[in-house]
């Protein structure tokens, strides 16, 4: 469905969500992908209440996703949203995620095996590139 914002709208879309909504749309299309590309099986929890947003399942365990976009240096590890009240901004808890994957707007993929549940944000380096942690499993 598309919004159009004009005033005097009863439903005026909050533009600047929908945008931060969408780069998570993408990051998370994004891992599915590469997941896929490497010869995971990638699953989608059924709702939004999950600490974590996908499932990859690498056919020697299965590790919770949590996924983030980030156009700039930092990556914020908080989960905000928005309620009647106004927003709600949660820090991660003990082993809510297995792993934290990570889309720069620059295309960068990286992936840190590890729930950093301590930390306010993380600045990803070269290490933690997805090519370099993770193989396909199957030729194409």
């Amino acid at each position: 469905m598309f919004f159009t914002l004009y005033s005097g709208c009863p439903h005026r879309y909050n533009y600047s969500m929908r945008t931060t909504q969408r780069k998570g749309d993408i990051a998370v299309s994004q891992a599915i992908a590469t997941f896929t590309k490497l010869g995971y099986d990638v699953s989608i929890p059924l709702t939004e209440s999950a600490a974590y947003d996908l499932i990859v399942d690498t056919t020697n365990s299965v590790h919770r996703v949590q996924v983030r976009y980030s156009g700039s240096r930092e990556v914020d590890l908080r989960r905000i949203h928005s309620n009647s009240s106004g927003y709600v901004i949660k820090k991660p808890r003990k082993n809510a995620y297995d792993w934290l994957y990570i889309l720069k707007s620059t295309g960068e993929e990286y992936l840190l095996q590890d729930c950093l549940h301590t930390r306010r944000s993380f600045t990803p380096k070269p290490a933690y590139l997805i090519s370099n942690i993770l193989k396909p499993i199957i030729p194409l």
